[in-house]
């Protein structure tokens, strides 16, 4: 869907971003601070709209603290129906067209909680400013940049709630400047009004008879040495975890190393050759890029929420410790 923007709207905004001064500095880190608390610690209610290219998704969410933990019910409002209720880290996800249930642990950051809880790693890699203030859902925000010190990550944009920090808004931009994914609420209530009641599904009754994977579950992570390496490391990125999983219906252990430069992550997994062998090469989703490759009667996947030229590296510099 294209929405046509009245000329002098797009002058005006022009105006007002050529005017705006961005600051760096401890008011800055205060600031991702506080958006990296308020999306796990507010209650909240709202729509919002994520947008990559020419697709555009539309979501609700409630999310709901208390002192047993995070409770959320996110649902998708247009294309295929699909909730995910979330307590803590169990998920289940509905899936009606399928009549499915799938079970799993809580796995990538999803919108509005899209920065990690320690925050500590990002300046190294970033320059963290604050801009001007905008407007989103009819909230007042600050809005927070994240500015790549290379080419080798994305930029980022949060408008945060002045009062709370929640981030109304949160952009990604490749290093042309160009937009690569938005997400933006549309409607949003905060704190009172927002109750546990609102989270319950709306399927789990009429579920009863559908089937249920619990696949993701049964996954089983050992914490070892794989064999492979990544020599060189692209600058800024560090590892953070290496295990082999034992994962259904896959015959042998797929080992699966993460790096990360304090806010976005890249895995890497090592398996052996499947009988059905996908395309090989590039591919994405929105902010997420995928190269594949064989090696060594291995199939290599490379997952990260980076520009494509940061995966196809860290893909094209894997290889088996001591060669």
């Amino acid at each position: 869907m294209r929405v046509a923007v009245p000329a002098l709207l797009i002058l005006l905004s022009c105006i007002g971003c050529a005017g705006a001064e961005s600051r760096s500095g401890p008011d800055a880190m205060t600031w991702l601070k506080k958006i990296a608390a308020a999306s796990r610690q507010l209650n909240y209610r709202g729509t919002f709209v994520y947008q990559h290219g020419s697709q555009v998704e539309t979501s609700s969410i409630s999310h709901f603290v208390d002192s047993s933990g995070e409770y959320e019910r996110l649902e998708t409002l247009d294309g295929p129906p699909r909730e995910v209720i979330r307590n803590n880290n169990n998920v289940t996800c509905y899936l009606p067209d399928s009549k499915t249930v799938v079970i799993e642990k809580r796995g990538a950051r999803r919108f509005p909680t899209l920065l990690p809880e320690q925050i500590s790693g990002i300046a190294d890699n970033y320059l963290i400013k604050t801009a001007e203030q905008g407007r989103v859902a009819g909230h007042d925000c600050q809005i927070v940049s994240l500015e790549p010190r290379d080419n080798l990550r994305y930029g980022h944009k949060f408008c945060a709630e002045l009062v709370t920090g929640l981030p109304l808004r949160a952009r990604t931009y490749d290093d042309r400047s160009q937009m690569v994914e938005s997400f933006a609420f549309t409607q949003l209530t905060i704190g009172a009004g927002v109750a546990k009641e609102m989270l319950k599904s709306r399927y789990a009754a009429k579920s009863q008879g559908w089937r249920v994977d619990r696949s993701a579950l049964e996954q089983k992570e050992v914490s070892s040495d794989t064999g492979w390496l990544v020599d060189p490391q692209p600058t800024g990125f560090k590892k953070l975890m290496e295990m082999k999983r034992l994962i259904s219906g896959r015959p042998h252990p797929v080992s699966h190393i993460v790096y990360s430069d304090g806010f976005a992550a890249i895995s890497v997994f090592v398996e052996a050759m499947p009988k059905a062998m996908p395309t090989l090469g590039a591919s994405n989703q929105g902010a997420v890029n995928i190269f594949i490759r064989s090696q060594d009667d291995q199939m290599v996947t490379v997952v990260g929420e980076t520009p494509a030229r940061t995966v196809k590296i860290i893909a094209e510099s894997l290889s088996t410790r001591g060669k």
